[in-house]
């Protein structure tokens, strides 16, 4: 039996030294090594052999194979290892690997973070889908808002709970709430995430977007607290240059409440010298109450602001639907 698996082994591997393509490697594999292939139908004797004689045969036989196996391994490398695809000429330059990047939209929120954390505000998330008190009710906003309406919020079809009907969250002030239920002033914290409203899909407006807002509650915090964190942070995001002003507007959860309006020297945007870029406040004492903090030792102020708008003004893009198409020749700019 040795001798005839030494007379297979010689013609198996002649017939390997002549495979000259991969299909013929592969063709020889299935016929020697296959699980119905003639080394291992050969084997399988092995049982049949008198016991004094099978130490010996499966000696050979496992030295037999292994010899067969790393015959093909290095005949296969030779069509389909590197080396196989190695440029003709050794000396041509190698192929530019285009390496990926942030999202532009990512690349915004880590460097608005990265200048609030400056600040010492530290960095808190929550859930996309909340429910209307953490969204409205505790916020303040009162059952007959236009905010509140289906024609205005994504609802989510499930049972609603002790909190209210669930929904895809209108805004990142619901984090503010968690936060103020489970954390006790001192708070100063940013929240950035994902939003959703049913706005119609133009250049400006989609059904979603990201935001980032803050919040501050501590003893004694005032308006000018306020003024100058905002006042730093678009001056550092920006540019030095950057002039805030105030606009005193309304929102439920804030009193008061102001729009933030920023302008550059000799710069305008559709022709406007000052452009609407964040809305703040002072936190409303009913939202305080509303989370258990007591309004009359504590005081605070909130803030919100729009991530593609933000990245729109940095980079000159017109058009919001371009951040989302996916288009590698626009997104590669952001590198």
């Amino acid at each position: 039996m040795i001798e005839e698996l030494k007379q297979l082994k010689d013609q198996a591997l002649a017939e390997l030294s002549a495979a000259a393509n991969g299909d013929a490697v592969e063709a020889w594999r299935i016929k020697y090594l296959s699980r119905q292939g003639l080394l291992p139908v050969f084997l399988e004797k092995i049982k049949s052999l008198p016991k004094e004689q099978r130490p010996e045969a499966g000696k050979v036989s496992n030295q037999t194979k292994q010899e067969i196996t790393d015959a093909f391994e290095a005949k296969k490398d030779q069509f389909t290892g590197a080396a196989n695809h190695a440029p003709e000429d050794p000396t041509l330059p190698g192929r530019q690997i285009d390496w990926a990047t942030q999202h532009v939209v990512n690349q915004t929120i880590d460097r608005i973070v990265q200048i609030f954390r400056r600040m010492g505000f530290a960095l808190a998330t929550g859930p996309e889908i909340d429910t209307e008190f953490y969204n409205f009710d505790a916020l303040n906003t009162p059952a007959d808002h236009p905010a509140r309406n289906e024609q205005d919020t994504f609802y989510v079809d499930a049972p609603a709970d002790k909190t209210g009907r669930y929904l895809l969250r209108t805004q990142t002030s619901t984090v503010q709430i968690r936060t103020m239920q489970t954390q006790k002033p001192p708070i100063k914290i940013i929240a950035p995430g994902r939003c959703y409203r049913r706005d119609e899909i133009d250049a400006t407006h989609g059904v979603f977007f990201h935001q980032i807002e803050g919040l501050v509650v501590d003893e004694s915090i005032t308006l000018a607290d306020l003024k100058g964190t905002m006042e730093y942070f678009f001056k550092e995001f920006i540019g030095a240059d950057t002039r805030v002003r105030f606009r005193p507007h309304f929102f439920p959860f804030t009193e008061p409440s102001f729009e933030i309006d920023m302008a550059r020297s000799g710069a305008t945007v559709k022709g406007k010298e000052w452009l609407e870029i964040a809305g703040c406040g002072m936190v409303d004492p009913n939202v305080f109450d509303n989370v258990n903090i007591d309004s009359k030792r504590y005081t605070g102020f909130a803030f919100g602001m729009g991530v593609e708008r933000l990245a729109m003004l940095q980079h000159g893009i017109n058009d919001l639907r371009l951040i989302y198409e996916n288009d590698i020749r626009f997104l590669s700019q952001f590198k």
